[in-house]
């Protein structure tokens, strides 16, 4: 694995991997403050609407073995550098015409923004040192939710200003940006496919690393279905619980996105000092507090919804790390991080829908809140099983 010595200009390296993460979600969000408008401009049924909000997280669940293909046989720099032209691609085809390019314009973001998913943690797992690794992978997770609150909080007075199309268009600004600073940071390369060397299957570890992937794939899997349960039905849990109107109840709901930024710097900090699983552990602690928090304190939401906040980013920053230093060489951290994110992305996938279902047919959120203490509880174990594992950085 290359150093950071190794690659010219590193802390450029740094930053464009930051701005890369400000694509791989803000764009998704930017619909979601403007959804009304989208509604009465195209016609658009809520049955197609929740389609629309969901066709991404389905893109990230069933792309995933293409996006782990293509970042093996074209390498991590031109696979990002597909990544931020499809972003840029379909951000221009969702706001350009009727009800079907804004569909298609939404996979082609899920389909683009999926590969870069795969491919950043091998960037950082090959031109970082591992006691660097901690920094970038954290920077890299902040990043993604710092996109979403930008662009959540800029799309709806712009779509006010100019309109719901240059509102949504104009998340395309990070693509070009990050693509500008990619290309400085890695010169001709983002422009040059190169497979990364297939994995030796004579190297040893084969079977633990499949135990490994299992146990991490579990905690992943806990952890999409805890968090795009709680962002989907979070505001109107709290309406209906303790009466706040919209915009109080939003107001919740971003404190949980907000705070997650917290938690991806935080965890390869505290990481330095405690060992991963006890990491792993105090995250699962913190987020336990939501379901258990909600269901015996609600009035203390905002307590609950910050600690969720702080797991929600750790536990994704913690999972990626693990995968970037157990998987043996880069084909095999490609290959498990497919497996891993296309089976846990499947089941953040289902969340929203089964969660409504179940509130739906009792009339009270006890039901769904007890499904996300089981999620979370797979989180914990399936963390547990996998990361006493992890080397420690040095």
């Amino acid at each position: 694995m290359s150093g950071v010595a190794r690659v010219p200009r590193g802390w450029l390296l740094m930053l464009a991997i930051g701005l890369i993460a400000l694509n791989m979600r803000g764009p998704l969000v930017a619909v979601a403050p403007v959804i009304a408008q989208l509604e009465d401009d195209l016609g658009f049924t809520p049955v197609e609407l929740g389609f629309l909000t969901g066709i991404p997280v389905l893109c990230f669940a069933l792309a995933a073995p293409l996006a782990s293909l293509a970042g093996r046989k074209l390498g991590p720099e031109f696979a990002i550098t597909l990544t931020l032209l499809g972003v840029l691609f379909g951000v221009v085809v969702r706001s350009a015409g009727g009800g079907a390019l804004v569909m298609l314009g939404t996979v082609i973001l899920g389909v683009a923004i999926t590969i870069g998913n795969i491919v950043v943690p091998l960037i950082i797992r090959r031109d970082f040192t591992p006691a660097r690794q901690g920094a970038a992978m954290g920077t890299y997770t902040a990043a993604l939710n710092i996109g979403s609150f930008l662009t959540s909080m800029v799309s709806a007075p712009l779509a006010d200003l100019l309109g719901w199309r240059p509102a949504i268009a104009a998340s395309g600004l990070f693509a070009v940006a990050a693509a500008a600073v990619w290309v400085i940071a890695v010169g001709r390369r983002a422009f040059i496919p190169a497979a990364i060397p297939a994995a030796d299957p004579r190297r040893p570890g084969k079977l633990t690393s499949r135990w490994i992937t299992a146990a991490l794939t579990f905690g992943f899997a806990g952890q999409a279905f805890s968090y795009y349960g709680v962002t989907a039905w979070l505001p109107s849990l709290l309406s209906d619980e303790l009466g706040m109107s919209p915009a109080a109840a939003g107001a919740g709901s971003s404190l949980f996105q907000i705070l997650a930024i917290v938690g991806g710097l935080g965890v390869p900090l505290a990481a330095r000092f405690a060992s991963t699983t006890a990491v792993g552990l105090a995250l699962g602690l913190l987020w336990l507090t939501v379901p258990v928090g909600l269901l015996l304190a609600p009035e203390l939401w905002w307590l609950w919804c910050s600690f969720g906040g702080i797991a929600q980013g750790g536990g994704i920053t913690l999972i990626f790390l693990a995968i970037i230093r157990l998987a043996r060489d880069q084909a095999s951290a490609a290959r498990m991080s497919a497996v891993v994110q296309g089976t846990g992305y499947s089941f953040g996938a289902v969340a929203p829908t089964l969660l409504g279902y179940v509130h739906g047919t009792t009339g009270a959120w006890t039901g769904p809140l007890l499904m996300i203490l089981c999620s979370v509880a797979a989180f914990i174990l399936g963390t547990s099983l996998s990361l006493r594992r992890v080397p420690k950085p040095h």
